[in-house]
């Protein structure tokens, strides 16, 4: 069964904010909210995590997962970038985008695209994702919290609760988040490619 977490939107109880810092270090899946929609999150390393997200959500091989990241200095410890696009990213962050880039040698082989050796990474703009990541000190693994076969991410913890009770092992709920993913760009080929239109505006990137 899930443990339920109430977290105030605004002024995240720093008590709550430890005890879901310590579950993820501890080997937790959770479900947790960020600017765009709910996500499900584990450590950097939890073999077991990645696996659980890829059997929540039907996912192959070739999915991207995401870093998050609290700030721009621990995202450029995961992947690489050349100037033209440091500017183009840091312009949009933090907010409601995910990039995908090259993957450093921090980032495990089993996190990168099998080909691409790429990875997505994000900075929220969300206080209690923000709260989580300063406590933690290191990106969470995440996915976008879609089920399979259906069209939108659901928007309230209580229902993530009912829902994936045995299958998360806490749910962070702030309130209602929104229902539209990330918007997703590329950079791997050193231009910007667009590859999912969502919460994010596309304009700067086209």
């Amino acid at each position: 069964m899930a443990k339920y977490f109430d977290v105030h939107p605004d002024n995240p109880q720093r008590r709550i904010i430890t005890n879901v810092a310590d579950s993820i270090r501890s080997g937790a899946l959770v479900a947790y909210p960020t600017d765009s929609c709910f996500a499900l999150g584990c450590q950097l390393g939890n073999r077991e995590g990645i696996n659980r997200i890829r059997s929540i959500r039907d996912l192959d091989e070739r999915h991207h997962f995401t870093l998050v990241c609290e700030n721009f200095s621990q995202l450029g410890q995961f992947v690489y970038f050349d100037n033209d696009v440091f500017r183009a990213i840091k312009a949009a962050t933090p907010g409601s985008y995910t990039f995908i880039l090259p993957a450093t040698k921090e980032v495990p082989r089993q996190l990168m695209h099998p080909k691409k050796k790429t990875v997505g990474v994000r900075i929220p703009d969300h206080v209690v994702t923000q709260a989580l990541l300063a406590e933690l000190g290191e990106p969470l693994l995440s996915s976008t919290l879609l089920l399979p076969d259906e069209d939108e991410p659901m928007t309230q913890g209580w229902e993530i609760k009912e829902r994936l009770d045995h299958a998360v092992d806490a749910v962070v709920d702030s309130g209602d988040c929104g229902t539209e993913p990330t918007t997703v760009i590329d950079f791997s080929g050193g231009e910007a490619e667009i590859v999912r239109r969502g919460a994010g505006p596309t304009t700067p990137f086209e």
